[in-house]
């Protein structure tokens, strides 16, 4: 007989596979509903042409072209800041000091922040004062106000796992401060680096608060980084809650828009594996 020990034990082994397996239904629930729905009506006219008849028809060509280019303005601003930021709170300064503190402290406010206040900040800010309007630069550059916190705590934390032994073994090879961090630091912390970029990457693609009061609502082809574009988030949200019949088509958009962030995170793991492994060759 199983003593009461054993017994317990495999309660709570059963009890924590039973978790882990309602936690694994609900994405995979997610993925079926998308793909029973939207799956029929993904083609290659669906990626080619623009919407038609408010999304009902056509496909999501232009909408797919201002969402990359608004993600592109959200990372060029977020990576270098972000990571100088991680680093000088790594680096520069004491742990427990006063700047360090406030400075951590600001950021996890700010990681708690709805997005909405992050849309009103950047229509006040890049769309009023700035004068920028409702444009693709407005709604990257809100983005970037918004994924800055994340994405610094992540990369900061990936800078800290660096091992002591590290540090040490540059002293003793008379590396300079600056060799140390491009020649050891950043290639060691590369995989957190490229989750931190995962994570804001995620969270920029799928927000809608944010872009519909800074990048606008059109569904037209921008001409450039100063008109208005419709991002994937914002339309999927327009199809399902503002046009009759739209469900599939929003549907479908939502599986262009999983596809893409497989895309940028492969892209984004297969290029830091790469640029860490140029580093250690030289």
């Amino acid at each position: 007989m199983l003593s009461l020990t054993n017994r317990r034990d495999r309660l709570y082994a059963l009890f924590i596979w039973a978790m882990a397996l309602i936690v694994a239904a609900v994405p995979l629930m997610m993925l079926w509903d998308l793909l029973y729905q939207g799956v029929p009506h993904i083609s290659l006219d669906f990626l080619l042409h623009d919407p038609i008849d408010a999304g009902r028809q056509g496909g999501v060509r232009s909408i797919l072209i201002s969402t990359v280019w608004i993600l592109g303005v959200c990372l060029v601003v977020t990576l270098p800041l972000g990571l100088g930021c991680a680093l000088y709170l790594n680096e520069f300064v004491l742990p427990r000091s006063r700047s360090a503190h406030w400075l951590g402290l600001s950021l996890d406010i700010l990681s708690g922040v709805p997005s909405i206040i992050f849309g009103l900040f950047g229509y006040t800010l890049f769309a009023v004062y700035l004068g920028m309007g409702f444009s693709i630069f407005s709604g990257g550059l809100s983005l970037a106000c918004m994924v800055l916190p994340l994405f610094i705590r992540t990369a900061e934390q990936a800078l800290r796992a660096c091992p002591i032994s590290y540090r040490q073994a540059a002293v003793a090879l008379n590396i300079s401060h600056q060799g140390f961090i491009r020649q050891i630091l950043l290639p060691s912390a590369s995989d957190g680096v490229a989750v931190a970029i995962i994570l804001s990457t995620g969270r920029a693609l799928a927000e809608t608060a944010v872009l519909i009061f800074t990048a606008g609502y059109v569904t037209r082809l921008p001409d450039s980084m100063w008109d208005s574009g419709r991002s994937l988030s914002v339309h999927i949200y327009d199809l399902a809650m503002n046009v009759p019949g739209g469900m599939d088509n929003a549907s479908a958009t939502a599986i262009v828009l999983v596809a893409l962030i497989i895309v940028m995170n492969s892209s984004i793991l297969f290029l830091i594996k790469r640029w860490k492994n140029k580093i250690q060759k030289t």
